[in-house]
């Protein structure tokens, strides 16, 4: 049973609450990109993702099972005990989580550029075929705190003992034009989001939109809404 796990976004009061220090500068600057005492799920994550494709409007995530693993009873009963997801939401799909719409479109358009455009940090997995073509983010998690002696050596990868080495993040959605599909894909351990998560994204990307219609056709999974 998968349980239930929460990220955090930190603020002043949760810092003076769990830490007992104040707040300062430079931590907003470094929690507005993701770093500092930021954590957060797979699936939160991917629904982020989902969220930038669709233009800003809040998503529910849902589970789709088949009839073999648990049952419909099963899987309800555990949702609404919270032990698979927060289940405390009242968000619902159309509801606009940003004020000005023109902020999704420059996200959008960054995502596609860190993809698609040279320099951009997945630029060695995209693919040209609109068809196929998707937008995303790399990332790493840092797993602990580097000393100034760590980051003067400048370590490679290899060089580094396994459970030291970053976590690898990568977040696309897809076909940039009229979006379907949004993933997330964390790779332990794996170091760099460019060279260990985001090929992945290339692979599954070409795997999900050939399989979309036979998908659409399929009968025999229940969805089951969170």
């Amino acid at each position: 049973m998968i349980l239930k796990k929460k990220g955090l976004f930190p603020n002043t009061k949760w810092k003076k609450n769990n830490l007992g220090k104040g707040w300062v500068l430079g931590e907003t600057l470094i929690t507005g990109i993701g770093q500092g005492y930021i954590q957060t799920t797979p699936l939160q994550l991917c629904m982020m993702t989902a969220q930038i494709a669709n233009g800003g409007f809040s998503v529910k995530p849902k589970i789709i099972v088949d009839s073999n693993p648990i049952s419909y009873e099963d899987a309800k009963q555990s949702m609404e005990s919270g032990l698979l997801f927060d289940t405390d939401s009242e968000e619902l799909l159309d509801k606009k989580l940003f004020k000005n719409q023109k902020n999704i479109k420059i996200i959008q358009e960054a995502m596609f550029a860190s993809t698609n455009e040279r320099f951009g940090t997945s630029y060695k997995s995209r693919i040209d075929d609109p068809k196929y073509q998707f937008a995303g983010k790399t990332g790493t998690a840092q797993v602990k705190r580097i000393s100034k002696r760590e980051r003067e050596l400048d370590l490679e990868l290899e060089q580094i003992p396994y459970k030291d080495r970053d976590h690898a993040l990568y977040v696309a959605y897809g076909p940039y034009v009229k979006p379907r599909y949004a993933l997330s894909i964390i790779v332990e351990h794996g170091g760099s989001g460019s060279k260990a998560a985001a090929p992945i994204a290339k692979k599954l990307f070409k795997l999900i939109i050939d399989r979309h219609d036979l998908r659409n056709k399929q009968s025999n999974f229940e969805r089951i809404t969170v």
